[in-house]
């Protein structure tokens, strides 16, 4: 009996709950109904506000503890796995922990199991294509692989079908990180930022998170670090095995940086391999200049400049990240949805030529909107807000040192509606429109996922002739 089947054994004989049923549970708890573990669900939503997954999971026998107290008697459990989006340092969580209860995750548990060669991306911006990105070049290479984390799907319950020749490519976000006690053998941390402060309170809480991504690796991993972002310098006296930099600044002895003349290069044992140039990347922005860098010290051992190319010049961006959605009379708009604080909105200004309009606002992360707001002077003709940070950020806006009312407007929005709406009525032809919020999307989407394919489909619906 293998590792692998030995933890489906050990759960048959304890008390299983999971919180939530979202991407990363539910798969799961098909998969430990499959093999006889009693399961119950706690979930603080009642069960008509999740009728189709509480009714399938109720035919597979599965149990469920539903409302405001879901969380009051975890005690009657022996091993809870909390979703990413349960808080590690909840005061019930910590409570149950301390009295011997297993708190845990389906990444952890993953983590502990998987097979094969594990391949790890975190940091404020760039995880989701970085990842998608190591992803594409190792399968490029002849590999198989499992994408998953922060991003896709989730891979324990497809644990058994990994082969020690595959490779596991995981996003991992720093709610995930903040209890995990087990590194990858790659770790790459595009960078730190301020980032979901609203919820680790202080910036030293999200910084530690992000650091157990190597704080357990061994000698022979490899350690991808940012050399141009001061929050993941700062790491290079933790890193237990082989350090690897990227750089568009500086040239670097061990790792990947862009040369003046605008080629990606790989440095390593004091020789250079020239890889790609910037113009043949094609997904747009510095900023994936930047990603691809990152990457290209995080695969060198697994592919060939061959298979990077190739997925440079073909890979054409993830859903979300500054992804075209159609052009309408002439205006051209955009997804960013992503863009959920203000680097990652820097990083989408940056990646056009011209004054933008953009669509801004959201859920109030407590994080401060000034580091955008001289950029946004710049590069937007026309901003439109909307949400509970509209105030702040039009504040930060405003006390620029570049503000300039006759150059930049901003304008209030109730909803996303009426922003795609004031939107087309402001637009004219060769106008670039992009929804770049700065903000989470809690306070009207369950994710920005969701909020970004409302204003898709919102655009997708504006007439011909707008």
């Amino acid at each position: 009996m293998n590792r692998i089947q030995q933890f489906f054994e050990t759960m048959k004989q304890k008390r299983v709950a999971f919180i939530g049923t979202g991407v990363s549970h539910t798969e799961l708890i098909r998969v430990f109904r499959q093999k006889g573990i009693g399961v119950t669900v706690l979930d603080k939503r009642s069960a008509d506000k999740f009728r189709e997954t509480y009714d399938e999971l109720s035919g597979l026998g599965v149990q469920f503890r539903l409302g405001d107290a879901y969380l009051d008697a975890l005690t009657d459990f022996d091993v809870v796995f909390r979703t990413p989006g349960m808080y590690f340092n909840n005061p019930a969580l910590t409570a149950a922990r301390e009295q011997g209860v297993v708190i845990t995750s389906e990444m952890e548990v993953f983590f502990d199991l998987c097979p094969c060669k594990i391949y790890a991306v975190t940091g404020s911006d760039g995880k989701s294509t970085s990842t998608t990105l190591i992803s594409e070049i190792l399968t490029a290479a002849g590999r198989r692989v499992h994408k998953g984390g922060n991003i896709g799907r989730a891979l324990l319950p497809v644990i058994e079908e990994i082969r020690e020749d595959d490779a596991a490519v995981v996003e991992l976000s720093s709610f995930q990180l903040i209890s995990m006690r087990r590194s990858p053998d790659v770790a790459l941390i595009t960078n730190i930022t301020p980032n979901h402060l609203d919820v680790h309170g202080t910036m030293e809480e999200y910084t530690m998170c992000k650091t157990h991504l190597i704080a357990h690796q061994n000698a022979f991993s490899r350690t991808v670090l940012n050399l141009d972002n001061d929050g993941t310098r700062a790491l290079a006296p933790l890193v237990r095995g082989r350090l690897f930099w990227f750089s568009r600044q500086e040239t670097v002895q061990r790792g990947a940086f862009l040369r003046e003349d605008g080629m990606l290069c790989y440095a390593e044992g004091g020789h250079i391999t020239e890889v790609v140039r910037k113009e043949d990347i094609r997904i747009p922005g510095m900023h994936n200049v930047e990603n691809f860098l990152g990457v290209i010290a995080a695969v060198w051992e697994g592919a060939q400049v061959a298979d990077i190319v190739k997925v440079a010049k073909e890979f054409g961006g993830v859903e979300h990240r500054i992804e075209f959605v159609r052009e309408v009379g002439g205006v051209k708009w955009y997804n960013d949805s992503i863009a959920t604080s203000p680097t990652r909105v820097l990083a989408g200004l940056r990646s056009f030529s011209q004054r933008l309009i953009v669509l801004a606002g959201g859920y109030d992360k407590k994080i401060p909107f000034e580091p955008m707001a001289e950029t946004v002077c710049e590069r937007v003709k026309l901003l439109i807000l909307t949400g509970a940070t509209a105030d702040k950020i039009e504040q930060a806006v405003k006390s620029a040192k570049n503000y300039d009312p006759s150059v930049i407007r901003i304008l209030r929005a109730d909803s996303m509606e009426e922003s795609v709406e004031i939107a087309r009525r402001e637009a004219v032809p060769g106008d670039i429109v992009t929804l770049s919020p700065a903000c989470a999307s809690f306070d009207k989407y369950p994710n920005f996922e969701v909020r970004g394919r409302h204003f898709k489909r919102l655009v997708g619906e504006l007439p011909d002739e707008a």
